[in-house]
């Protein structure tokens, strides 16, 4: 009994969502097909390729949350009462709604399952402009810089520690994203800071210039990226005569303690954010008008 006047009350408080009332779902109905029929004349050049998969995850969010597109009957069966519940698209990465359920999953999952109870750092690993243009057209690519910052976090870490078979625990996400939603492909990682030796004792980092790791880093993806055939000598001698290490960074300015769980969550779930949030986007269909507001 208790427990049927639980869920009576939980229900009488459920709202079905109505996803046709965002901005952006107003603003993808009413004009996304038109952007499909003009997308190689007008924006091929800048951004590479139309990519089927885009037509596939915008119709799958146009749907989602839709009762007309299917829906499961939620009844409770001690009190009797039930809802229908509309289906999702479980889209990750665009859909606002079904994103945000897939962020918190993650930084539960590595919070409870994945990150030791050690020490841990945010690193965030981003090129430079002039590079970027080669991630847009061939996203392969974007595996392979996940790879670039793996391998020099792991010989600055040796070298710091005098650790050979040291062994590095990360957790890395590409995001191709900066404000306003541009094209910005750089890597963040949740790493453990220091190394585990295989007997399982953890060894943590002291306090240094990451500056070589910035060094690392470059000449990991000019290698990588001239082994691809898309840059050389040439290309590589006029990069490092830049002052500094020529639009490379390296930031890893965020510490989390061994016990901060709620830390943990924090960085696990920004570091897979959406590129975009609907509560910041205005739509008004009188005159077409879109404002996007960010920081």
């Amino acid at each position: 009994m208790e427990h049927a006047e639980k869920w009576a009350s939980q229900a009488e408080h459920y709202h079905p969502r109505t996803p046709e009332d965002s901005s952006l779902w107003k603003l993808l109905s009413e004009h996304f097909a038109g952007f499909v029929q003009e997308y190689d004349r007008k924006f091929s050049k800048e951004y590479g390729f139309y990519r089927p998969v885009i037509t596939d995850v915008v119709n799958d969010y146009l749907k989602c949350g839709d009762l007309k597109q299917g829906f499961a009957r939620v009844r409770c069966p001690e009190c009797h009462h039930e809802f229908l519940l509309a289906f999702s698209c479980r889209g990750r990465w665009f859909c606002p709604t079904c994103h945000a359920k897939k962020v918190v999953q993650f930084g539960e999952l590595l919070r409870e399952n994945i990150l030791y109870p050690v020490p841990h750092r945010q690193y965030v690993f981003s090129i430079p402009i002039i590079l970027r243009k080669f991630f847009l057209y061939n996203r392969k690519l974007l595996s392979k810089l996940c790879i670039c910052a793996q391998k020099s976090l792991l010989s600055f870490f040796r070298i710091a520690l005098g650790l050979e078979d040291g062994v590095l625990g990360s957790v890395m996400t590409i995001q191709t994203f900066g404000d306003y939603a541009r094209w910005h492909p750089h890597i963040h990682s949740i790493t453990a800071d220091g190394l585990f030796l295989p007997n399982g004792v953890f060894h943590v980092m002291p306090k240094i210039s990451i500056r070589p790791l910035v060094e690392l880093f470059r000449a990991e993806v000019l290698k990588m990226l001239q082994k691809e055939g898309l840059i050389d000598d040439a290309f590589i001698a006029m990069i490092m005569k830049w002052r500094f290490t020529s639009g490379f960074s390296v930031d890893n300015s965020v510490r989390i303690a061994k016990d901060d769980r709620k830390g943990q969550t924090a960085v696990a779930q920004y570091i897979l954010r959406s590129p975009f949030s609907s509560g910041k986007i205005t739509y008004t269909s009188s005159t077409g008008m879109v404002i996007y507001k960010s920081r």
